[in-house]
Protein backbone atom coordinates (compact mmCIF):
# COMPACT_ATOMS: atom_id res chain seq x y z
CA UNK A 1 0.00 0.00 0.00
CA UNK A 2 2.90 2.32 0.18
CA UNK A 3 4.18 2.02 -2.67
CA UNK A 4 0.77 2.44 -4.43
CA UNK A 5 0.65 5.36 -2.41
CA UNK A 6 4.45 6.49 -3.70
CA UNK A 7 3.64 5.60 -7.45
CA UNK A 8 0.20 7.53 -7.49
CA UNK A 9 1.85 10.81 -5.68
CA UNK A 10 4.40 10.53 -8.33
CA UNK A 11 1.57 10.63 -11.16
CA UNK A 12 -0.50 13.59 -9.23
CA UNK A 13 2.61 15.72 -8.23
CA UNK A 14 4.21 14.99 -12.12
CA UNK A 15 7.42 13.80 -10.85
CA UNK A 16 9.52 12.18 -7.93
CA UNK A 17 10.61 14.99 -6.02
CA UNK A 18 7.75 16.48 -6.02
CA UNK A 19 6.14 13.05 -4.68
CA UNK A 20 8.88 12.85 -1.92
CA UNK A 21 8.31 16.48 -0.72
CA UNK A 22 4.62 15.81 -0.50
CA UNK A 23 5.28 12.48 1.33
CA UNK A 24 7.67 14.05 3.47
CA UNK A 25 10.38 11.03 2.66
CA UNK A 26 13.78 11.22 0.41
CA UNK A 27 13.78 11.28 -3.57
CA UNK A 28 15.74 7.76 -3.22
CA UNK A 29 13.31 6.35 -1.20
CA UNK A 30 9.99 7.22 -3.69
CA UNK A 31 12.05 6.02 -6.56
CA UNK A 32 12.45 2.87 -4.75
CA UNK A 33 9.35 2.28 -3.92
CA UNK A 34 7.98 2.44 -7.52
CA UNK A 35 10.81 0.38 -8.99
CA UNK A 36 10.08 -2.03 -6.23
CA UNK A 37 6.30 -1.82 -7.44
CA UNK A 38 7.28 -2.58 -11.11
CA UNK A 39 9.41 -5.06 -10.37
CA UNK A 40 6.44 -7.00 -8.57
CA UNK A 41 3.90 -6.36 -11.13
CA UNK A 42 6.85 -7.48 -13.79
CA UNK A 43 5.80 -4.02 -15.57
CA UNK A 44 6.78 -0.61 -16.69
CA UNK A 45 4.65 1.97 -15.43
CA UNK A 46 6.18 5.24 -15.90
CA UNK A 47 8.34 6.23 -18.75
CA UNK A 48 10.96 8.75 -17.12
CA UNK A 49 13.81 10.73 -18.44
CA UNK A 50 15.73 13.39 -16.77
CA UNK A 51 13.11 16.08 -17.71
CA UNK A 52 9.81 15.05 -17.48
CA UNK A 53 7.17 11.69 -16.33
CA UNK A 54 4.42 9.94 -18.20
CA UNK A 55 2.40 6.87 -17.51
CA UNK A 56 2.77 3.62 -19.93
CA UNK A 57 -0.56 2.99 -21.34
CA UNK A 58 -0.35 -0.38 -18.27
CA UNK A 59 0.73 2.27 -15.75
CA UNK A 60 -2.53 4.91 -16.82
CA UNK A 61 -4.94 2.10 -16.34
CA UNK A 62 -3.43 1.26 -13.19
CA UNK A 63 -3.05 4.79 -11.93
CA UNK A 64 -7.08 4.66 -12.18
CA UNK A 65 -6.97 1.60 -9.88
CA UNK A 66 -4.88 3.13 -7.27
CA UNK A 67 -6.96 6.10 -7.00
CA UNK A 68 -10.27 4.03 -6.39
CA UNK A 69 -8.29 1.75 -3.95
CA UNK A 70 -6.77 4.45 -1.79
CA UNK A 71 -9.73 6.17 -1.52
CA UNK A 72 -11.56 3.26 -0.48
CA UNK A 73 -8.83 2.68 2.28
CA UNK A 74 -9.46 6.41 3.27
CA UNK A 75 -13.02 5.82 3.31
CA UNK A 76 -12.11 2.95 5.85
CA UNK A 77 -10.29 4.67 7.69
CA UNK A 78 -12.39 7.68 8.20
CA UNK A 79 -15.70 5.42 8.96
CA UNK A 80 -13.18 3.37 12.04
CA UNK A 81 -11.86 6.33 13.21
CA UNK A 82 -15.87 8.19 13.15
CA UNK A 83 -17.41 4.71 15.02
CA UNK A 84 -14.18 4.40 17.59
CA UNK A 85 -15.26 8.52 18.21
CA UNK A 86 -19.58 8.01 18.24
CA UNK A 87 -21.03 4.47 19.29
CA UNK A 88 -22.62 2.96 16.67
CA UNK A 89 -23.58 -0.76 15.66
CA UNK A 90 -24.59 -3.29 17.86
CA UNK A 91 -23.35 -3.86 21.68
CA UNK A 92 -23.36 -7.57 22.13
CA UNK A 93 -24.06 -8.74 25.62
CA UNK A 94 -23.47 -11.93 27.56
CA UNK A 95 -24.93 -11.80 31.36
CA UNK A 96 -25.74 -14.59 34.05
CA UNK A 97 -29.01 -15.73 34.54
CA UNK A 98 -29.79 -13.16 36.88
CA UNK A 99 -28.44 -10.42 35.89
CA UNK A 100 -31.23 -8.64 33.15
CA UNK A 101 -32.71 -7.37 36.22
CA UNK A 102 -29.71 -5.37 37.10
CA UNK A 103 -28.47 -4.21 33.68
CA UNK A 104 -32.60 -3.38 32.49
CA UNK A 105 -32.54 0.38 33.60
CA UNK A 106 -28.81 0.92 32.79
CA UNK A 107 -29.48 -0.66 28.82
CA UNK A 108 -32.55 1.17 28.72
CA UNK A 109 -29.92 4.70 29.84
CA UNK A 110 -27.49 3.50 27.54
CA UNK A 111 -30.23 3.38 24.23
CA UNK A 112 -31.77 6.69 25.14
CA UNK A 113 -28.06 8.45 25.40
CA UNK A 114 -26.85 6.67 21.84
CA UNK A 115 -29.64 5.71 19.69
CA UNK A 116 -27.60 5.04 16.86
CA UNK A 117 -26.36 1.29 19.18
CA UNK A 118 -28.50 -1.32 19.96
CA UNK A 119 -28.12 -4.04 22.57
CA UNK A 120 -28.18 -7.57 21.71
CA UNK A 121 -28.11 -9.73 25.55
CA UNK A 122 -27.83 -13.16 25.97
CA UNK A 123 -28.26 -15.21 28.97
CA UNK A 124 -26.48 -18.01 30.41
CA UNK A 125 -24.97 -19.20 33.43
CA UNK A 126 -22.40 -20.64 31.65
CA UNK A 127 -19.11 -18.84 30.85
CA UNK A 128 -18.81 -18.77 26.99
CA UNK A 129 -15.72 -17.85 24.70
CA UNK A 130 -16.69 -14.09 24.22
CA UNK A 131 -14.00 -14.19 21.02
CA UNK A 132 -15.26 -17.12 19.26
CA UNK A 133 -19.17 -16.05 20.12
CA UNK A 134 -18.39 -12.29 18.99
CA UNK A 135 -19.21 -10.98 22.28
CA UNK A 136 -18.42 -7.26 23.23
CA UNK A 137 -18.66 -7.71 27.05
CA UNK A 138 -20.24 -10.22 29.67
CA UNK A 139 -21.87 -9.51 33.19
CA UNK A 140 -21.33 -12.28 35.85
CA UNK A 141 -22.30 -12.54 39.39
CA UNK A 142 -20.57 -15.78 39.55
CA UNK A 143 -16.50 -16.31 39.98
CA UNK A 144 -14.63 -17.24 37.37
CA UNK A 145 -11.79 -19.47 36.39
CA UNK A 146 -8.22 -18.39 35.65
CA UNK A 147 -8.31 -17.09 32.01
CA UNK A 148 -6.62 -13.90 30.00
CA UNK A 149 -9.80 -12.19 30.18
CA UNK A 150 -9.10 -9.02 31.43
CA UNK A 151 -11.97 -8.59 34.65
CA UNK A 152 -13.84 -5.50 36.16
CA UNK A 153 -15.32 -5.48 39.16
CA UNK A 154 -18.31 -3.08 38.74
CA UNK A 155 -20.34 -3.79 41.90
CA UNK A 156 -21.29 -6.17 45.05
CA UNK A 157 -24.22 -7.75 46.24
CA UNK A 158 -25.31 -9.96 49.21
CA UNK A 159 -27.65 -12.91 49.40
CA UNK A 160 -30.65 -12.20 51.00
CA UNK A 161 -33.11 -14.92 52.16
CA UNK A 162 -36.82 -13.27 51.90
CA UNK A 163 -40.72 -14.67 52.30
CA UNK A 164 -44.14 -12.32 51.37
CA UNK A 165 -45.41 -11.34 54.90
CA UNK A 166 -47.97 -13.72 55.24
CA UNK A 167 -46.22 -16.99 54.83
CA UNK A 168 -44.23 -15.79 57.76
CA UNK A 169 -47.26 -14.84 59.55
CA UNK A 170 -48.57 -18.52 58.88
CA UNK A 171 -45.15 -20.32 59.38
CA UNK A 172 -43.35 -18.19 61.77
CA UNK A 173 -40.03 -15.84 60.97
CA UNK A 174 -36.42 -17.86 61.32
CA UNK A 175 -34.23 -16.88 63.65
CA UNK A 176 -31.08 -18.79 63.03
CA UNK A 177 -30.22 -20.94 59.53
CA UNK A 178 -31.37 -24.27 61.58
CA UNK A 179 -34.86 -22.75 61.84
CA UNK A 180 -35.29 -23.60 57.85
CA UNK A 181 -35.18 -26.89 57.97
CA UNK A 182 -38.90 -26.67 58.82
CA UNK A 183 -39.47 -24.35 56.14
CA UNK A 184 -40.68 -24.65 52.98
CA UNK A 185 -37.89 -23.22 50.68
CA UNK A 186 -37.99 -22.45 46.93
CA UNK A 187 -34.40 -24.20 45.18
CA UNK A 188 -32.95 -22.71 42.44
CA UNK A 189 -30.88 -25.63 41.57
CA UNK A 190 -28.01 -23.88 38.92
CA UNK A 191 -25.98 -22.62 41.81
CA UNK A 192 -22.60 -23.92 43.37
CA UNK A 193 -24.41 -24.15 46.65
CA UNK A 194 -28.21 -25.87 45.12
CA UNK A 195 -30.29 -27.14 47.88
CA UNK A 196 -27.20 -26.77 50.30
CA UNK A 197 -27.34 -23.10 51.07
CA UNK A 198 -24.46 -20.89 52.53
CA UNK A 199 -24.41 -18.76 55.37
CA UNK A 200 -21.45 -16.89 57.20
CA UNK A 201 -22.28 -15.59 60.61
CA UNK A 202 -21.07 -14.56 63.84
CA UNK A 203 -20.14 -18.40 64.46
CA UNK A 204 -19.05 -18.66 60.74
CA UNK A 205 -19.70 -20.16 57.68
CA UNK A 206 -21.49 -22.89 57.20
CA UNK A 207 -24.36 -25.13 55.31
CA UNK A 208 -27.96 -26.08 55.92
CA UNK A 209 -29.89 -28.49 53.78
CA UNK A 210 -33.08 -27.56 52.51
CA UNK A 211 -36.21 -28.46 51.34
CA UNK A 212 -39.60 -27.42 49.49
CA UNK A 213 -42.40 -28.02 46.71
CA UNK A 214 -40.87 -25.66 43.93
CA UNK A 215 -37.39 -25.99 42.15
CA UNK A 216 -36.52 -24.47 39.13
CA UNK A 217 -33.61 -22.98 36.80
CA UNK A 218 -35.32 -19.25 36.59
CA UNK A 219 -34.70 -17.15 39.36
CA UNK A 220 -37.76 -14.88 38.26
CA UNK A 221 -40.20 -18.14 38.81
CA UNK A 222 -38.83 -18.06 42.21
CA UNK A 223 -39.05 -14.61 43.06
CA UNK A 224 -42.74 -14.55 42.15
CA UNK A 225 -43.56 -17.94 44.44
CA UNK A 226 -42.08 -15.94 47.29
CA UNK A 227 -44.75 -13.15 46.88
CA UNK A 228 -47.29 -15.61 46.46
CA UNK A 229 -46.82 -16.51 49.83
CA UNK A 230 -45.21 -19.86 48.80
CA UNK A 231 -42.33 -20.44 50.71
CA UNK A 232 -38.96 -18.73 50.94
CA UNK A 233 -36.02 -17.63 48.56
CA UNK A 234 -32.57 -16.78 48.79
CA UNK A 235 -31.20 -14.63 45.80
CA UNK A 236 -29.05 -11.97 45.04
CA UNK A 237 -30.31 -8.32 46.72
CA UNK A 238 -30.63 -6.38 43.93
CA UNK A 239 -33.04 -9.17 42.43
CA UNK A 240 -35.54 -8.45 45.19
CA UNK A 241 -34.65 -4.24 46.17
CA UNK A 242 -38.10 -3.30 45.17
CA UNK A 243 -40.58 -5.70 46.68
CA UNK A 244 -38.30 -5.46 50.11
CA UNK A 245 -38.40 -1.58 49.91
CA UNK A 246 -42.52 -1.76 49.54
CA UNK A 247 -42.88 -4.68 52.29
CA UNK A 248 -43.62 -7.21 50.13
CA UNK A 249 -40.85 -9.65 50.82
CA UNK A 250 -39.30 -9.39 53.82
CA UNK A 251 -35.44 -10.48 54.68
CA UNK A 252 -34.39 -13.07 57.07
CA UNK A 253 -31.28 -14.23 58.84
CA UNK A 254 -29.25 -10.95 57.65
CA UNK A 255 -26.88 -11.81 60.24
CA UNK A 256 -25.89 -15.03 58.89
CA UNK A 257 -25.65 -13.49 55.39
CA UNK A 258 -22.29 -11.31 55.50
CA UNK A 259 -20.83 -12.56 52.65
CA UNK A 260 -20.08 -10.09 49.29
CA UNK A 261 -20.18 -11.38 46.05
CA UNK A 262 -18.52 -9.49 42.57
CA UNK A 263 -20.81 -8.30 39.46
CA UNK A 264 -18.10 -8.23 37.17
CA UNK A 265 -17.78 -6.85 33.85
CA UNK A 266 -15.46 -9.27 31.59
CA UNK A 267 -13.91 -8.18 28.34
CA UNK A 268 -10.78 -9.81 25.54
CA UNK A 269 -9.10 -6.67 25.39
CA UNK A 270 -7.76 -3.63 27.67
CA UNK A 271 -6.25 -1.64 24.92
CA UNK A 272 -8.04 -0.38 22.35
CA UNK A 273 -11.72 -1.01 23.69
CA UNK A 274 -14.44 0.02 21.38
CA UNK A 275 -16.01 3.27 22.40
CA UNK A 276 -19.69 1.89 22.74
CA UNK A 277 -18.08 -0.82 25.28
CA UNK A 278 -16.23 2.09 27.32
CA UNK A 279 -19.54 4.25 27.36
CA UNK A 280 -21.49 1.58 28.33
CA UNK A 281 -19.21 0.08 31.18
CA UNK A 282 -18.76 3.99 32.56
CA UNK A 283 -22.53 4.39 32.63
CA UNK A 284 -22.77 1.16 34.41
CA UNK A 285 -20.27 1.65 37.25
CA UNK A 286 -21.72 5.26 37.81
CA UNK A 287 -25.74 3.74 37.68
CA UNK A 288 -24.58 1.29 40.12
CA UNK A 289 -22.44 3.47 42.40
CA UNK A 290 -25.70 6.21 42.37
CA UNK A 291 -28.32 3.37 42.99
CA UNK A 292 -27.13 1.21 46.14
CA UNK A 293 -30.54 -0.24 46.93
CA UNK A 294 -29.13 -2.30 43.71
CA UNK A 295 -26.09 -3.52 45.27
CA UNK A 296 -23.28 -3.10 47.57
CA UNK A 297 -21.06 -0.91 45.84
CA UNK A 298 -17.30 -1.80 46.30
CA UNK A 299 -14.86 0.74 46.86
CA UNK A 300 -11.97 -0.65 44.71
CA UNK A 301 -13.60 -0.73 40.94
CA UNK A 302 -9.60 -1.23 39.12
CA UNK A 303 -9.49 -3.63 36.58
CA UNK A 304 -7.85 -6.64 37.42
CA UNK A 305 -6.21 -9.04 34.89
CA UNK A 306 -6.53 -12.94 35.62
CA UNK A 307 -4.10 -14.94 34.23
CA UNK A 308 -4.11 -18.37 33.28
CA UNK A 309 -1.79 -20.66 35.57
CA UNK A 310 0.82 -22.46 33.37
Amino acid sequence: MTSMTTFAKVVENGSFSAAARALQMSASMVTAHVQSLETRLGVRLLNRNTRRISLTEIGHAYFERCVHILAELDEAERGAQAMQSTPTGTLRLNASMAMPTLLAPVIAEFTALHPDVSVDIRRTDKLVDLVEEGFDLAVRSMALPESSLIVRRVACYRLIVCGAPAYLARRGTPRIPADLETHNCLIYPHTPWGDKWLFNGPDGEHTVRVSGNLRGNSGHALRLAALNGQGLCITPSFMVANEVRDGRLVPVLTDFLRTQYDVNAIYPHRHHLSIKVRIFLDLMIKRFRDNPDWADISPDSKPVRIVRAG
